[in-house]
């Protein structure tokens, strides 16, 4: 108990040191250059007061969970038959390596034309961003089995469906879970360029918008809701990862630092 109390003592140092600095910057360049944490707390209250805060906080979490949940379920079955069947990955995987170091930003353009301006292109766009990482996770999961374990159960009259529900995927359970993890970064990332640029919601749109009014507490206010809103989500998923898949071999950060 002393040494948790002892932990967030230091946190909470630290974050009041991070405080103090921030204000202190701000007094030196002026809340218009540099708002304070008391001015960007005040713009944050002005946003919550007429709810345009948490209506913007909703529409770009529902992208983000609906773009990545569903770039996880395609990502992870492409992933295992491209690492079990040769051929498909003799073919699949330069193409793979190629695609991947396209950003997803550089395709709001295609994207907005192929599936107009509403929802369905921004949640492509962050399907884009999370089936290649989590594609490649798993991939690398799956060759990455023990050929020992594979000649195992074959040896013992095991078919090759069987040995990929019961050796493969086991095996590649923590790749998946890091990759899963790794892609909601990358969705926050695409879902805050597409709402700069083709949205008239959500905090992405909340950050470009401001710099009309030249409110930069807004920007401040967008800042620290995307830091939150991916903070508590990456918790989240650790948290199901270590109650859910802990037997699988997936320790989160979190828990290592127990």
């Amino acid at each position: 108990m002393s040494a948790r109390l002892k932990k967030w003592g230091v946190h909470s140092l630290f974050l009041l040191g991070g405080l103090a600095v921030w204000q202190l910057l701000s007094l030196v360049y002026g809340p218009e250059i540099l708002p304070g944490p008391i001015y960007t707390a005040q713009g944050g209250y002005e946003l919550l007061q007429d709810g345009t805060l948490l209506q913007y906080i909703g529409i770009s979490s529902y992208r983000v969970l609906a773009g990545w949940t569903l770039g996880s379920l395609i990502a992870i079955p492409v992933g295992l038959i491209i690492g079990k069947v040769g051929a498909i990955r003799a073919v699949a995987e330069p193409f793979l390596n190629f695609i991947r170091f396209i950003p997803p930003i550089a395709f709001i353009t295609l994207f907005l034309v192929w599936f107009g301006i509403g929802e369905t292109s921004k949640i492509a766009l962050i399907l884009y961003a999370t089936f290649f990482i989590v594609v490649l996770n798993t991939l690398t999961g799956v060759l990455s089995v023990e050929e020992d374990k594979i000649r195992s159960a074959r040896s013992m009259g095991a078919s090759e469906w069987q040995i990929v529900l019961h050796v493969i995927i086991p095996s590649t359970v923590p790749y998946m879970f890091t990759g899963i993890r790794l892609a909601m970064g990358t969705s926050f990332m695409a879902i805050i360029g597409a709402e700069m640029i083709a949205s008239n919601e959500g905090v992405g749109y909340l950050i470009w918008n401001s710099r009309l009014f030249f409110r930069t507490d807004w920007i401040f206010v967008g800042l620290i809701c995307l830091g939150l809103m991916g903070f508590l989500t990456d918790r989240g998923v650790a948290w199901i990862g270590r109650k859910l898949l802990s037997r699988y071999g997936v320790v989160s950060t979190t828990s290592l630092r127990r």
